[in-house]
């Protein structure tokens, strides 16, 4: 496949591997293998991921203070809203957590507008709107739900909320001095530093699984996060930002509700699937006025 001619391809296959991960990562917790070691192995599938990213690139790393910095900081952002998120996932389905984690452009385009005094359009505007509604609808609580964790799940879900829409106003400076591979690679580093706090937060007197439905499981499930990131990378630095944009961020957590609610086989309250909808909605206005800033 020709790599500059092929984004589309990179598109769908980001779209498909980050939905079906969305779906799975909490398959291997609850077999028995810990949320902080299934950090521990998606940053672990990370390293490949990087190195192949460089290969491509011909080894070529900036490593000046300002690249370091901002790769960095864009690393660490992504890797606490991860670690975070396998907590989420232990007290609320896939279904609810990912429409709501959709609506990271919020965050972006908040902090573009409060702290760079940047203008943004009507539909950042209006999907900030619907994005709000959205969260409503999705807070609401039915007498006997299928959903037990109260709101719990929604204060736990709004860090990864913040750490990657955060991550996203941070790469906009390191897209704007260095290379996607290089972000990748230390996007990397960062998670593979945080490995050391997950261990320290491992209940190691619990039993562990270590069967297949463990470790090798999560490294399965949690490669295709790593995959999908390497695309994406790809995605945006040969197609169009305009159609890139709003399909990767409200696709995959489409694709992600479908896949989890067929594997929990229920059905949420129409109050709860309008609040999917909205959000879904939200995250293409905002991905739409996203594009204009790229």
């Amino acid at each position: 496949m020709n790599v500059k001619k092929g984004w589309i391809n990179f598109v769908v296959i980001h779209v498909v591997f980050m939905g079906v991960w969305g779906a799975l990562i909490e398959l291997s917790e609850k077999n028995g293998f810990p949320a902080t070691l299934g950090y521990v192995v998606w940053a672990l599938t990370m390293i490949p991921a990087a190195f192949v990213a460089l290969a491509i690139n011909k080894w070529k790393l900036e490593y000046d203070k300002k690249s370091i910095f901002w790769g960095c900081a864009a690393g660490l952002l992504g890797a606490v809203g991860q670690l975070v998120l396998f907590f989420t996932l232990r007290v609320a389905p896939a279904y609810l957590v990912f429409p709501l984690l959709s609506l990271t452009p919020v965050v972006t385009i908040l902090m573009g507008v409060f702290l760079l005094k940047e203008n943004t359009g009507r539909l950042g505007w209006l999907g900030i709107a619907v994005a709000v509604i959205a969260i409503l609808l999705l807070s609401y609580q039915p007498a006997g739900g299928a959903n037990k964790s109260g709101y719990w799940w929604m204060l736990l879900a709004a860090i990864p909320l913040l750490s990657w829409g955060a991550q996203g106003y941070v790469m906009r400076f390191a897209n704007e001095s260095m290379k996607a591979e290089s972000i990748f690679f230390y996007m990397m580093l960062s998670s593979v530093a945080l490995i050391p706090v997950a261990l320290m937060m491992t209940d190691f007197s619990q039993p562990v699984n270590l069967g297949f439905k463990g470790p090798y499981l999560a490294a399965l499930i949690q490669v295709l996060n790593a995959l999908g990131a390497l695309c994406l990378v790809y995605a945006f630095r040969y197609g169009k930002a305009i159609i890139i944009a709003p399909m990767t961020t409200a696709l995959s957590p489409v694709l992600t509700v479908i896949i989890s609610l067929s594997i929990y086989a229920v059905i949420p309250h129409p109050v709860v699937i309008l609040g999917m909808v909205l959000a879904i909605v939200a995250a293409l206005l905002m991905g739409a006025e996203e594009t204009k800033t790229i």
